[in-house]
């Protein structure tokens, strides 16, 4: 049986990082040993991502049924951009900790990592995220309980935090291994030329 992921785009969300998920995913899904199939919700029947790129998900929040899916995958946004309007909305708060609760993943990358401070699922728990601007959204995440650590992508069981848009292609790896195999993360490389 496929796995299967939401991709949850927030208002103002990062293009580059949404479109790692849909690539790696969607590269297994058609070359790969084991298809996953990816599903995008967000709050809004239109959601514009930071550089204007307007997409219409597939489901709205209201259809999201948490049970039907293996993980959930965040790409961050630009504050400026309305990123935190939806990110911090106390329903998808609540999405998080339903996946949190029931051992499923989350991938984020870059900011994605401060809505799951927000929602309470990082206290003590191994994490970063974006880390320039005086490290304004490092010491957010350690505010939220988090042990920070200094590494491009860090793994905490079911959560995998990043710190920029330049980690996206490696989260999205990580992720498709952690769901598949990593004969099944060889084949997407290899076909997708990164091997």
């Amino acid at each position: 049986m496929s796995k299967k992921v939401l991709l949850f785009l927030n208002q103002g969300f990062e293009e580059l990082e949404a479109a790692a998920f849909t690539d790696v995913l969607g590269w297994s899904r058609q070359l790969g040993d084991e298809p996953v199939e990816l599903v995008t919700a967000g709050m809004r029947p239109e959601i514009a991502g930071n550089w204007n790129f307007v997409v219409k998900p597939q489901i709205q929040f209201d259809e999201i049924k948490t049970d039907e899916y293996d993980a959930l995958a965040i790409p961050g946004g630009f504050y400026d951009a309305g990123y935190y309007d939806d990110a911090f909305d106390e329903r998808f708060l609540r999405l998080i900790r339903d996946f949190n609760d029931a051992g499923k993943f989350i991938a984020t990358v870059c900011v994605a990592a401060i809505p799951l401070g927000e929602s309470g699922i990082l206290k003590g728990r191994n994490a970063t995220t974006y880390d320039l601007n005086d490290k304004l959204r490092i010491d957010q995440l350690r505010d939220y309980g988090a042990r920070i650590k200094r590494k491009k992508v860090v793994v905490d069981k079911n959560i995998i935090t990043s710190i920029g848009p330049s980690t996206a292609i490696s989260v999205a790896f990580t992720l498709l291994e952690m769901l598949t195999s990593k004969k099944n993360l060889r084949t997407v490389k290899k076909h997708m030329r990164f091997r």
